[in-house]
């Protein structure tokens, strides 16, 4: 199970805005599509998800542009799951290029029920397969990353 996962991006040029550099809603398309590739790694696809009616839907979002990024860059978004509580996840971001931070930010999570459309408790058997990573854990610091977004 990786605690913290990472996730490959090479800048196309259809990321790059009038300015000549990454247009900011690139960042949330990565975040996004770095939370859906690391759930599906651990085992929870859209599909699973479907299946038991419950998904995880985005309620907030905090992003840090700390340094712009270019067509041809090569990044890699860390993320990790920092807590579940009740119906709530908040899922963490942290975006290099090589050893320089360019992004950092967070997402609140809300598990929702299909049928009703309400906020659900996150059930035991999704926890169990989502590792927690604290804000001051030790493995944080080891993969470069100085404080948790979160913390930010």
């Amino acid at each position: 199970m990786e605690r913290i996962f990472r996730f490959p991006i090479k800048v196309g040029k259809e990321s790059i805005d009038v300015l000549g550099h990454t247009n900011n809603k690139e960042y949330l398309r990565w975040m996004e599509e770095a939370a859906l590739a690391h759930s599906d790694s651990l085992g929870w696809t859209m599909d699973r998800y479907l299946g038991i009616g419950k998904v995880f839907v985005a309620s907030t979002h905090k992003i840090e542009y700390l340094r712009p990024t270019f067509e041809g860059d090569e990044l890699t978004m860390l993320t990790w799951v920092e807590t579940m509580d009740g119906a709530k996840s908040r899922r963490c971001f942290y975006l290099k290029r090589d050893n320089k931070v360019c992004m950092q930010g967070w997402t609140e999570w809300t598990f929702v029920d299909l049928q009703t459309e309400r906020a659900a408790d996150i059930s035991a058997e999704v926890k169990k397969n989502f590792p927690l990573v604290p804000p001051d854990d030790p493995d944080l610091k080891a993969s470069g990353v100085r404080r948790s977004p979160s913390q930010a």
